[in-house]
């Protein structure tokens, strides 16, 4: 089978700005090998996908943003993850790294679980086919949106990073209320290290002019892309949205719900606000 290529990039006829925008979980291309070799059937291998939040997002070009999205699925190597996060109690001959929450819950840059731990293989795989993955994938990835953060970022002074995802429900169970309600949207601006406050207001103003509830930074406060990304002082600002399950998905058949066409319209206002987030440079230098 020929392999695809590592990403998808849809870019708009002309920039209007430094926004971009990233979706790195809602990668579905399961390699056949894989698939026969997980001991988890296709349904549950999903388990752990952002499906379809490339397609919520897909306004963002026609509103002069590019679009970066994963082919490959979050299950078979995460993109949101350091390439240094080798789990030793599933790839064979990595080394510890120490003590990584992330890599003894069994989310490493290639994981060992899917949601509610269930584990994907039976066995091992071998180091030399984890390090092809992030060779291949991993790489290219990053390496694409980084060269278009720092485009955006010397053409127009300022880069704005997008990262999209998808949360589980039951992850909200926990989650702070906001005026009494489960939050529809949660921000992640790893409590302000990672973007500008006024970028973040303006991103939760946007939301909640189309009826969203929105918290930030719990449940999630964004992960190794926010982290990565989010240089405020050199311009560059990352803010991690995620978006309930519930609102669009039928969760457990993992198919689009009656409502996906009215959230995904919603949710293109939302983007055509954002790319039009200008940078308040007396708020940059008063941060």
């Amino acid at each position: 089978m020929t392999q695809p290529e590592p990403y998808r990039l849809a870019l708009p006829d002309g920039p209007t700005g430094g926004v971009i925008f990233n979706s790195p979980h809602s990668g579905s291309f399961y390699p056949d090998e894989f698939v026969a070799r997980s001991r988890l059937g296709p349904l549950a291998l999903r388990a752990s996908e952002d499906a379809f939040v490339d397609q919520l997002f897909d306004m963002a070009p026609e509103n002069g943003a590019p679009l970066l999205s994963a082919v490959y699925p979050r299950a078979w190597l995460d993109l949101n993850r350091s390439p240094s996060e080798m789990d030793p109690a599933l790839i064979d001959g990595a080394a510890s790294a120490g003590i990584n929450q992330r890599i003894a819950a069994g989310l490493g840059v290639v994981p060992r679980v899917v949601s509610e731990g269930r584990a994907i293989y039976s066995g091992k795989i071998p180091l030399i086919e984890a390090e092809a993955r992030v060779r291949n994938v991993h790489r290219p990835y990053h390496a694409e949106l980084d060269k278009l953060l720092i485009h955006a970022r010397d053409r127009f002074g300022i880069a704005i990073l997008f990262d999209c995802h998808s949360m589980p429900s039951e992850a909200l169970r926990a989650a702070p209320r906001v005026r009494g309600k489960v939050p529809d949207v949660v921000l992640g601006d790893r409590f302000g290290a990672a973007a500008a406050r006024h970028i973040v207001t303006e991103t939760q103003a946007a939301f909640e002019a189309e009826g969203f509830t929105v918290a930030r930074n719990a449940p999630f406060a964004g992960g190794y892309i926010t982290q990565r990304y989010g240089r405020p002082a050199r311009g560059l600002h990352a803010v991690q949205i995620e978006l309930d399950r519930a609102l669009y998905l039928d969760q457990r058949r993992i198919q689009k719900t009656s409502r996906f066409d009215d959230v995904r319209n919603r949710v293109g206002r939302v983007v055509t606000r954002l790319v039009q987030i200008a940078p308040d440079l007396s708020a940059l230098a008063a941060e």
